[in-house]
């Protein structure tokens, strides 16, 4: 699965995990916190999945440096742990 998600839309936490939760199906009792967010994206979403994040930058500022630094943390954490499967089984991220 490919994932866009529109920094200039994503100007918020909640925007954030709103724009994954739906198109990757964490269910209605997800947390919308970054614990959450590691729990579903390293054990609960199918791969292959590629996470595009447009406009990456138009984010930074609204969500504020420390907010946008953890998030993306999580989404190249998730990333580093899948780099050893095969690629029909990693989830990848790229901040555009």
């Amino acid at each position: 699965m490919r994932l866009v998600v529109d920094g200039t839309l994503a100007t918020t936490e909640r925007a954030f995990h709103d724009a994954l939760a739906g198109p990757l199906d964490f269910g209605p009792y997800y947390g919308n916190d970054l614990s959450a967010l590691w729990d579903r994206l390293s054990t609960d979403v199918e791969r292959p999945v590629e996470l595009v994040w447009t406009d990456s930058a138009a984010s930074r500022e609204p969500l504020g440096d420390s907010a946008y630094s953890k998030i993306a943390r999580v989404l190249t954490d998730v990333m580093e742990r899948d780099a050893a499967r095969p690629p029909a089984h990693r989830f990848v991220v790229r901040f555009e």
